[in-house]
Parts: C-alpha cells; sequence; structure tokens
C-alpha cells in the first residue's frame, strides 16, 4: 500500500473500500473480506445507514485496530454543534471504535463552522484523529477554510477520468489539503469499463479498464475510495501496486476530462 501525507505529517492510504449502498450481511462480509485481503482504509458515513454493518465487519476480521484508517460523515440534519457533538457519539458507539481516523462533513451546509467547532473539540479530546469536509466545491472550500481555524485533511469529492478536478487539487494542496475521490468508477454514469482508451492500455499492461482508471488518479496523487459488493473484485481493484502508466498514457487519458460533474454537484 502506497500512503498520501496530510499537512502534519500524519499519512493515510491512496486506495480503501468505499460502503456506499451497501447493506446487511453482505456490507458485513464485505468488509470483513477487505480488510483480510489487505485494505486498511474503510469508508463509511451516516447517509448510508451501514455505520453498525462496517463495524461488524471490522470486529469480524479481528485485524489491528492500529492498521485500520476509518472514515465517516457528519450530514444533516446533524448542522447544529449540539447535533454533530451527539453524532460523533453515535457514530462512535455504531462502530464500535474507540476513535474515528477521519470524520468529514458530508456536503457544504449553512451551519458547516459550527459543525466544526464540535468537530474540532472531538478532535482536542481523542475522539477524532482527522477531520475534513466533502463535497465542497472550489469557492466553498476557500471561503470555509479562511474561517474554520482547523485546515481539513481532506475534501473528499467526485473524481474520475472524466471529471478529475485538478484545479481544486492544486488549490487545495496549497493549503495543505488532499483531495480525496469518490466515484472512480462513475458510479453507472458512464460505460467507463469499456472506454476504448483504458482498455487499449490496460491490455498492454495485462490489466483490467478498472485497473487502469484507478491507478490514473492514483499516480496523480489522488487517493481513492472505490465500492464493490463483491468479493473477487476487492483484490483486483487492489492490485494497483505493480505497474506504473507512462507519461505518454497518464496523458491519452488525460484526454477524456471533460471538466464536469456527472452527478449535478459544484455547478
Amino acid at each position: 500500500m502506497e500512503y498520501v501525507h496530510f499537512h502534519n505529517g500524519d499519512t493515510m492510504p491512496v486506495f480503501g473500500l468505499g460502503t456506499w449502498d451497501l447493506r446487511g450481511d453482505t456490507c458485513v462480509n464485505i468488509v470483513a473480506a477487505a480488510i483480510e485481503q489487505g485494505y486498511t482504509l474503510i469508508d463509511t458515513a451516516r447517509m448510508y445507514g451501514n455505520e453498525k454493518e462496517v463495524g461488524r465487519g471490522i470486529r469480524k476480521a479481528g485485524h489491528s485496530r492500529s492498521d485500520l484508517f476509518i472514515t465517516t460523515k457528519i450530514f444533516n440534519p446533524d448542522t447544529t454543534y449540539e447535533k454533530t457533538k451527539r453524532a460523533i457519539e453515535d457514530s462512535l458507539k455504531n462502530l464500535g471504535l474507540d476513535y474515528i481516523d477521519l470524520l468529514l462533513i458530508h456536503e457544504p451546509y449553512a451551519s458547516s463552522l459550527d459543525m466544526y467547532e464540535a468537530m474540532k473539540e472531538a478532535r482536542q479530546e481523542g475522539l477524532v484523529r482527522h477531520i475534513g469536509i466533502s463535497n465542497f466545491s472550489q469557492r466553498e472550500y476557500t471561503n470555509f477554510v479562511r474561517k474554520c481555524g482547523v485546515i481539513p485533511a481532506v475534501n473528499q469529492v467526485e473524481s474520475h477520468v472524466y471529471y478529475v478536478k485538478e484545479n481544486l487539487q492544486r488549490a487545495m494542496a496549497s493549503y495543505g489539503t488532499v483531495m480525496q475521490a469518490w466515484a472512480p468508477f462513475t458510479e453507472g454514469q458512464r460505460p467507463i469499463f469499456s472506454e476504448p482508451i483504458l482498455k487499449d492500455i490496460a491490455s498492454d499492461h495485462g490489466k483490467t479498464t478498472g485497473q487502469i482508471a484507478l491507478k490514473y488518479l492514483i499516480q496523480r496523487r489522488i487517493p481513492t475510495i472505490a465500492k464493490t459488493s463483491r468479493v473477487e473484485r476487492l483484490n483486483e481493484n487492489l492490485a494497483l501496486f505493480d505497474f506504473m502508466l507512462t507519461a505518454d498514457e497518464m496523458s491519452a487519458i488525460h484526454t477524456l476530462d471533460e471538466g464536469k460533474s456527472l452527478f449535478g454537484w459544484y455547478e
């Protein structure tokens, strides 16, 4: 596994398991299988309604807590200072953890700064190791970072070969915030697995188109989470660190970038 460095010197795995839309025993078993196959970053959210199942999967795998990096996110209606404090306690209980590695505000809210105050206190108390945001546009990020007091460790946003968001990544890096990608496979919005440019490059490397799509982001130093409900896909998605894309291949993939969201975010 490779890692990115936060502005305080701590690290985060560049690749992990996303759990959006995973439910019940499927979620439990996928999380456990992922950890057993070498995943250390597991991403969930209160919005997903599966924190308890993610926690069960972590316990089923039985690996050392210190080896794992667990992310969750707070969303509406927990958008006040007091509600955020309660949400943090509830997430810890749901996950069965003493601390959360990365806690994010799930999307921009009018009261995001109030939420962040509660998150900063939780970090000081050792309940959370790192705090950040999610789905903030460049304008929203810039406005937030001027007032928040503690630089967000991460802004988790939509990013894939069709919408890389390199301007946002560059702008945040100047402050010390890491851009992390969700929807690297576009969540069905595009037939990415049959994209000709990716297929040709995959053939040259003996890899799958999915692996090339993930490697492109990671090679651009964009840590990425990818969801799967199939155990056999876990190892495939993780097999990203035994090859490198050439400069020409990176340039070819870059031509796919359309510069706009596939989900209506950031408009």
